[in-house]
């Protein structure tokens, strides 16, 4: 009886290295995610983890911010995506919290700041189905609701599990004559490995598209 072997191709790392990165931030778009305090005021959180299933949204946050504590007893948000020209905005608000005294194991230079619309230079918005505010500025704003609040395995993160149930667009990034988001004119800011960007120019196109082929063109939003 003769064995077959099999050589398994990942015995070696080829020109790979292995490393051990203290976070994995692969290239995700920034959210502005806004919440309503205790006392009926806005909190305004800069969030880089963020997808979408559906009409579902999944969102990571770190277990003892304002916003957590915000959405475990209203859980209501506006989740908004800015532009990847407003990354001073959100980075204005990277140091600050809406918890007063600052909770342990935030990052050195950490202060609480109450006005956090204000400290980023951004402006409020109505929303329509839900308490908290949208960002003016932001070209995509969705009105959501938490159905899931919930400790990660580690306790150090709360992921949220809220239902899209209304959507802001701005006009000039929507296909027109139809709900789609024009994906050439749309210029997320991307967050990778703690760094900001914008996107490139198109690859290509997934067959799933619904938006027809067209000619490039340089998003309306730097």
């Amino acid at each position: 009886m003769t064995t077959d072997t099999f050589e398994n191709p990942s015995d070696t790392s080829g020109d790979h290295l292995r490393i051990e990165p203290s976070i994995l931030y692969f290239g995700t778009p920034v959210a502005l995610v806004s919440t309503l305090n205790h006392d009926g005021s806005p909190n305004l959180a800069p969030v880089s983890s963020v997808w979408a299933l559906g009409m579902l949204l999944v969102v990571g946050l770190g277990a003892t911010g304002q916003t957590a504590r915000n959405l475990r007893e209203r859980p209501e948000l506006v989740v908004n995506l800015p532009s990847a020209d407003l990354w001073e905005h959100v980075e204005r608000l990277a140091p600050l919290t809406g918890r007063s005294p600052v909770p342990e194991g935030k990052p050195p230079g950490c202060r609480f700041e109450a006005d956090k619309f204000g400290a980023a230079g951004l402006s409020p918005l109505g929303a329509d189905l839900v308490g908290p505010p949208r960002v003016a500025r932001c070209p995509l704003q969705l009105e959501a609701r938490a159905r899931h609040v919930r400790l990660d395995d580690s306790g150090d993160h709360v992921i949220v599990e809220a239902e899209v149930v209304r959507v802001h667009a701005a006009e000039d990034i929507v296909v027109p004559g139809t709900h789609h988001i024009d994906p050439a004119r749309w210029n997320p800011l991307v967050y990778s490995f703690r760094h900001y960007f914008g996107l490139g120019a198109e690859r290509g196109r997934s067959h799933r598209s619904q938006t027809p082929p067209r000619e490039p063109v340089s998003p309306v939003r730097s």
